[in-house]
C-alpha cells in the first residue's frame, strides 16, 4: 500500500527546470510519506511527473516505484496504490501470452497487462487500487479508481495542468495552488459532514475520481468515464442457493485478500461481521502451522461508565473473550484514554485533511498506531452493514419513509450554534436535500418492483454511496496514516454485485437482521455469536472526556484569532453545552451525538487554522 502524486502539462517543460521540479515531486512524496515509509521514488520527463512512497507488502525487494516497462514499441510508466487479490491468476494469464515478469508484485501485473490489453484490462482486477499510468506512446495520462472507492484519489486541473493526489495535502503543497473553501464547501463540513458528495474534495477547485471511473488527459483537456456500474437485474436463485453463493463469495473474499508477503491479523470486536473475517483467517492460518494476531478496541473505564441504549444495547469485550476461545487467537485488548483522544482528535485531520468523524475518528487513529507497531496488513468487518442491511435504518419505518439521508435525520444540530448571519449565507438543508435527491435520481431501479422494493434499493444505494464511502475514508486514513494497510473482504465488488439484487425478504430472512450472512456463516462461528445483536464501533461515555470537550470549545471560541469564532456563535455554545448530552440520538450515524458535535466543530477549528484555510463567503 502506497501514496501516489504527480502532475501533467503539455504547456511546460518541466525538464526544462528538473530540479525546481523534481523539488516539487519530492515535497508531495513527503507530505504522503505516512502511507510508505518503506521506499519511494520519482520520474520525471518533458509533460509528467509522478511520485510514490510505498508500503512494502508483496514483492519486498524488486516492487519499487515509479515503474517503466516496455511492449513491443508501446512503454509506460505507473505509480500505484493498492493490493490486487487476484494477482496470482492475472500473473499466470499473462505469462500464458509470452510476458516474462521481472518481479512478483502486482504494479507490473497491472502495467503489462495496460500495454498488452489498453484500458479495459482494469476490469480484471479484483482488489483495492487507484493508480497513474503516464502513457510514453500516446502522451497521456491516465488515472483510475477501484469500483467502491476504498483508495482515495484527487485532482485538480489548475493553470493547465493536472495535479493528482491520493490524499488532499499533496495537492495544496504544489506551488501556488491556495487551500480555499467556498459557500459550496462549508455547506459540505456543515450540511453534510463527516460525510461529503463523492466526487468533490470540499477545497475549491479539487475533485476526487469518482470510484469505478477512469480518466484521460491528453493535450489541454480531460474526460471522465466509467468502467463499472452497479446493475439492477432479476434475482432467480433459490434461498439455498443464494446462501450457499453468499458463503463462498465471502469466504473466498477473505481467503484472497489474506494475500501477503508479511504477517497479517485482523481487528476482532466480537461481533458477526469481524468474527467471521477472524474465523476464516485462522482457518486458513492453522492449516499452515501458524496462529493469527487479533485486536480489540475499548475506552479505559468503559466498563463503568457505558450507557446501553438503541444504538450500542451491549460492549464488546465478553464477545471477543468467546471468539479469542473459538478461533485461539494471539489476541491484544487496546484501550484509549481520554487524553489520548482528545488530542488525536487533530491529528485525525491531519490525515483526513478534512474534519471527520471526531472521537470515531480519532480513537481508530490511535489503535492503528499502536496496531503498525507489530503489523502492515489488517483485514476489518467494514462494509457488511452496508450490503446486507444491517444498521437501523434499513429497518425504522420512519427512517424509511424520511425524504432525507437516514443516517442524518436530526438536522438541528447542523445549524442551531452557527451565527445568524452565517445561517442565512449557506443554505445547508437545501444543499443536502439536493444530494439527497441527486443520487436518489441516480439509484439503478428494476422495472417492475413494487414501490416498497424500488425504496429498499434507494437506501441501499444511499448507502454504498455515502455511508460506506465515509467508513472506507476512516478506514483507509486512519490506517495509512500510521503506516497499516486495512483491507475490506466485504467490499469485494463481487460481493456488492450479487448482493445488490437479493430481494430484501432473503437479506432479512425472518426478520432476522443480516439474516443472509447469519445463514451463510453457520457453522463458521459459535451460535451465540453468530446470532449477537448488532453493537456498533464502541465510543466513551466518560463525562470526563466530555468536559475536556466543552473547556476546549469555551477556550477556541474566547480567542479572538480562532477562525470558527467566524462561524459559531459563542452564546449559542455556551447555552448547549450546560444541556445534558443525549447519546441515543445521533445527529450522524449511530454515535456523533451532543459530544461529538463539539469534537467536530473543535476539528472544523483546527482544520482552518492548519491549513490555512482562505474562506471565500
Amino acid at each position: 500500500m502506497c501514496g501516489i502524486a504527480g502532475f501533467c502539462s503539455f504547456n511546460v517543460n518541466f525538464r526544462e527546470e528538473a530540479s525546481r521540479w523534481y523539488g516539487v515531486l519530492q515535497h508531495m512524496n513527503q507530505c504522503q510519506k505516512h502511507r510508505g515509509p518503506d521506499n519511494d521514488g520519482l520520474f520525471l520527463e518533458r509533460n509528467c511527473g509522478l511520485a510514490h512512497t510505498r508500503l512494502s507488502i508483496l514483492d519486498l525487494n524488486l516492487g519499487s516505484q515509479p515503474m517503466t516497462r516496455q511492449l513491443g514499441n508501446k512503454c509506460a510508466t505507473i505509480v500505484y496504490n493498492g493490493e490486487i487479490y487476484n494477482m496470482p491468476t492475472l500473473r499466470r494469464e499473462l505469462e500464458n501470452n509470452g510476458v516474462i515478469l521481472k518481479t512478483t508484485c502486482d504494479t507490473e501485473v497491472i502495467l503489462i497487462g495496460w500495454l498488452l490489453f489498453g484500458a479495459d484490462y482494469v476490469k480484471k482486477l479484483n482488489g483495492i487500487f487507484s493508480f497513474a499510468i503516464w502513457d510514453e506512446t500516446l502522451k497521456k495520462l491516465y488515472l483510475f479508481r477501484d469500483r467502491l472507492g476504498v483508495k482515495p484519489l484527487f485532482f485538480t486541473h489548475f493553470r493547465n495542468t493536472l495535479i493528482f493526489s491520493s490524499e488532499l495535502k499533496g495537492i495544496l503543497c504544489f506551488p501556488d495552488f491556495k487551500a480555499q473553501v467556498d459557500r459550496e464547501g462549508l455547506c459540505e463540513v456543515f450540511g453534510l459532514g463527516p460525510a461529503k458528495t463523492y466526487g468533490k474534495g470540499v477545497f475549491k477547485n479539487i475533485s476526487e475520481l469518482l470510484p469505478g471511473h477512469f480518466l484521460e488527459y491528453y493535450g489541454s483537456d480531460f474526460h471522465v468515464c466509467p468502467y463499472w456500474t452497479l446493475e439492477s437485474r432479476p434475482h432467480t436463485d433459490s434461498w439455498e442457493q443464494t446462501v450457499e453463493n453468499t458463503r463462498y463469495l465471502v469466504t473466498d473474499a477473505i481467503k484472497l485478500q489474506m494475500l501477503s508477503d508479511v504477517p497479517i491479523c485482523t481487528f476482532l470486536s466480537g461481533g458477526v461481521d469481524s468474527s467471521l473475517v477472524t474465523a476464516v483467517c485462522s482457518s486458513e492460518l492453522q492449516k499452515q502451522g501458524k496462529r493469527l494476531d487479533t485486536y480489540s478496541f475499548d475506552f479505559k473505564d468503559n466498563d463503568k461508565n457505558f450507557r446501553a441504549n438503541a444504538f450500542q444495547p451491549s460492549q464488546d469485550r465478553p464477545w471477543v473473550d468467546k471468539m479469542i476461545a473459538y478461533c485461539r487467537t494471539n489476541h491484544q485488548y487496546l484501550e484509549c484514554t481520554n487524553a489520548e483522544l482528545f488530542d488525536y482528535l487533530f491529528e485525525a485531520v491531519d490525515a483526513r485533511d478534512l474534519p471527520c468523524m471526531a472521537d470515531v475518528e480519532a480513537s481508530m487513529l490511535y489503535f492503528c498506531k499502536k496496531v503498525a507497531r507489530n503489523h502492515k496488513v489488517t483485514l476489518t468487518g467494514e462494509c457488511a452493514d452496508e450490503i446486507f442491511g444491517g444498521y437501523p435504518w434499513f429497518h425504522k419505518k420512519e427512517c424509511f419513509d424520511a425524504d432525507c439521508f437516514p443516517w442524518s435525520m436530526d438536522f438541528a444540530p447542523r445549524t442551531m450554534l452557527l451565527k445568524d448571519n452565517v445561517r442565512k449565507l449557506l443554505p445547508l438543508e437545501e444543499y443536502a436535500r439536493a444530494a439527497y435527491q441527486k443520487t436518489i435520481s441516480e439509484t439503478p431501479l428494476l422495472q417492475g418492483e413494487t414501490n416498497t422494493e424500488q425504496r429498499r434499493r434507494e437506501i441501499s444505494y444511499l448507502n454504498l454511496k455515502w455511508f460506506m464511502q465515509t467508513l472506507l475514508d476512516r478506514m483507509d486514513r486512519t490506517s495509512m496514516h500510521t503506516g497499516l494497510e486495512a483491507r475490506v473482504p466485504f467490499a469485494d465488488h463481487r460481493i456488492v454485485e450479487y448482493l445488490w439484487n437479493v430481494p430484501w425478504e432473503m437479506k432479512c430472512k425472518d426478520g432476522v437482521v443480516k439474516g443472509l450472512l447469519r445463514a451463510a456463516a453457520e457453522g463458521l462461528l459459535p451460535g451465540e455469536v453468530l446470532y449477537r445483536k448488532k453493537s456498533p464501533y464502541p465510543k466513551t461515555y466518560d463525562p470526563a472526556y466530555e468536559n475536556l470537550l466543552r473547556t476546549a470549545i469555551i477556550e477556541a471560541l474566547s480567542d479572538t484569532r480562532a477562525p470558527l469564532r467566524e462561524l459559531i456563535s459563542l452564546d449559542k455554545t455556551l447555552e448547549f453545552i450546560q444541556r445534558p448530552s443525549d447519546y441515543g440520538r445521533p445527529f450522524y450515524g449511530q454515535l456523533m451525538a451532543g459530544p461529538q458535535l463539539l469534537a467536530y466543530l473543535l476539528q472544523v477549528n483546527y482544520w482552518l487554522q492548519k491549513y490555512e484555510v482562505e474562506l471565500l463567503i
